[in-house]
């Protein structure tokens, strides 16, 4: 199959895009605080028409994923963050937590059809939705996109492997979308039943890790398989192309920061995926999603002109408990705020219940006398616990976007 762009925004020289997307901003920041009651205490002292560079964006405050639950019970129900009144909105998700989630009543709300697109689903395909629909938006969200698409829909949901064979045989289902694990299930249970689902050409998968094995097996079997990278919050975020070659979806502004911080991190240093996501109804500005990426370099070899991620490398929010006391990475970050030598820090927990060891591992230019002590010193000031320090070398630590690393053995 040729590859082919959504639209031509996709393929536009990357200085155009951020000259849009930075025209746009301090509008979008504008039309937050005059219409979201949480944005206009959020970003209460922001002058919108001052924001209008990455630079200036990362002044403001990262309002993140974990947040949502205080905001949610401090102005009910979806803590004053949506700019389109609850009552105009087209359907609420429940997440655990409980997390509320809206979409609007706009075609392809969630942004899933360029995903789609570049994932090879055309106009009219049928294609087997076996995302949940209920309480949570994954059904939706695709369902959305391939409508946009012009695709028919099989509304399957998940479960009854049996039922979802027969309708892919009986429908003559050309697409799947859901999750890789029940992809290989219902494969595997078309295997044992002896039915024939070879009509079935190309998957996009989400919501979980994608083994590099399976991939290769469901195209041996003549299955085609990309995957995408979401959240109930802001949509689709990144997808691949038939490439594979990851981007993130037009109309976003993707940061990657320092995990506990607002700090945006070079390209190809892994950090915490933070998105400013233009949607008029739920305008999320600087969302921390709690997830570590990092941007790759390079050109996708699709034509696909914007930034890149690497995928999911793990969570963002890496705090532990010490000695009956939270630990977090916004501390770990105040503690080397105050020390201009230190260049980068991973605090390292280890030891066994009741005897825990904090060692605070900083990358230096130089060692400078006393540097050590006065860290021992920090640490006890933010962390109200003893902790060590020890002083290594540039690029010692691993470029994986831990701050905190937990060693200890538990059962």
């Amino acid at each position: 199959m040729a590859l082919k762009h959504f639209d031509k925004l996709e393929t536009r020289p990357p200085k155009a895009r951020e000259t849009a997307l930075m025209a746009a901003l301090p509008r979008h920041i504008a039309h937050a605080k005059k219409n979201a009651p949480g944005f206009a205490r959020i970003l209460k002292d922001v002058r919108p028409q001052s924001i209008t560079s990455r630079k200036a964006l990362a002044t403001l405050p990262v309002t993140r994923k974990s947040d949502l639950g205080v905001l949610q019970k401090e102005l009910p129900p979806l803590g004053g963050l949506n700019a389109t009144p609850v009552e105009k909105l087209a359907k609420l998700f429940l997440s655990p937590g409980p997390i509320y989630d809206p979409e609007g009543r706009g075609t392809n709300w969630w942004r899933s059809a360029r995903g789609l697109f570049a994932g090879g689903f055309r106009a009219g395909d049928r294609v087997i939705n076996t995302f949940a629909y209920y309480f949570t938006p994954a059904g939706s969200m695709l369902e959305s996109g391939a409508l946009a698409l012009g695709c028919t829909v099989i509304p399957a949901g998940t479960g009854q492997t049996e039922i979802q064979v027969a309708a892919i045989r009986g429908l003559g289902a050309v697409g799947y979308v859901g999750t890789p694990s029940f992809l290989k299930l219902i494969v595997e249970k078309a295997d044992e039943l002896k039915v024939d689902i070879s009509c079935l050409k190309r998957a996009q998968v989400g919501a979980e890790y994608l083994p590099p094995i399976l991939r290769k097996s469901m195209r041996e079997r003549g299955i085609t398989v990309t995957q995408m990278y979401g959240s109930a919050d802001l949509g689709v975020i990144a997808y691949e192309s038939l490439g594979p070659d990851g981007a993130p979806t037009e109309g976003m502004i993707l940061e990657i920061v320092r995990p506990g911080t607002g700090d945006p991190l070079p390209a190809g240093e892994v950090g915490e995926v933070v998105i400013t996501s233009f949607n008029k109804d739920y305008p999320l500005i600087r969302f921390g999603t709690g997830d570590l990426s990092a941007v790759l370099p390079g050109k996708s070899s699709c034509g696909r002109t914007n930034v890149r991620l690497r995928g999911w490398l793990g969570r963002a929010d890496q705090s532990t408990k010490v000695r009956a006391m939270f630990v977090t990475p916004s501390q770990v970050n105040e503690i080397v705020r105050r020390h201009r030598e230190v260049r980068r820090a991973r605090l390292v927990v280890e030891g066994e219940a009741g005897n825990d060891k904090m060692t605070l591992i900083c990358e230096v230019a130089e060692q400078p006398a006393g540097l050590a002590e006065a860290l021992v010193a920090s640490i006890r000031d933010v962390t109200k616990l003893r902790g060590e320090a020890q002083l290594v070398a540039e690029k010692t630590l691993p470029n994986d976007g831990k701050v905190i690393e937990d060693r200890r053995k538990y059962g």
